[in-house]
């Protein structure tokens, strides 16, 4: 058995919050444990359907998101979210309601980000073509102690995911053995 906590990817579109959130669920369900993910995209075309971009909205996402990631905690699952979340104040409220939370900001330049842009949402957002967009015309506000600090544009994933990891194990929340 193992103990719940939630594990909370921050950062911009694009940056690799899915990518290292998938990776970190795989590896932590070959060990046997229980693991949800909830990827901000998906959440949104489900838990959170009709919430718009405004400042609110995107609040009221994150403290959906966070609400459950509670339940799953507290219940013994690893609950693992990857969601943009760009107001501080949203994520610190989750945290102070979930007892084992670890946030990982994975950080990169917008300018890597706009190369990189496989969606083609920097370059609509540059155009003015999409309205509130984190990073370009609306606010992304880093995490002030996040426990994990990831450079997506310096590191490797398979280097990103070991540091998650050995924050994990650092914490008592993984042992040795993944359990």
């Amino acid at each position: 058995m193992h103990k719940g906590f939630t594990l909370w990817f921050t950062g911009l579109s694009g940056a690799g919050k899915s990518t290292l959130s998938h990776l970190v669920a795989e590896r932590l369900r070959a060990l046997g444990a229980k693991v949800e993910l909830l990827d901000g995209d998906v959440v949104r075309t489900h838990l959170s359907k009709g919430l718009g971009f405004s400042k609110e909205d995107r609040d009221e996402n994150i403290r959906r998101i966070g609400f459950v990631c509670e339940l799953l905690s507290r219940n013994g699952v690893i609950a693992i979210a990857a969601a943009i979340s760009p107001y501080r104040a949203a994520r610190e409220e989750v945290r102070a309601r979930i007892p084992d939370f670890v946030e990982v900001h994975v950080e990169c330049p917008l300018e890597v980000l706009i190369e990189r842009d496989a969606k083609g949402l920097y370059k609509k957002a540059l155009a003015g073509e999409i309205a509130h967009f984190t990073g370009v015309s609306d606010p992304y506000e880093p995490p002030r102690a996040a426990e994990v600090v990831i450079d997506s544009s310096r590191e490797t994933v398979e280097q990103s995911v070991d540091r998650v990891w050995s924050a994990l194990e650092s914490r008592g929340l993984i042992g040795v053995a993944g359990s």
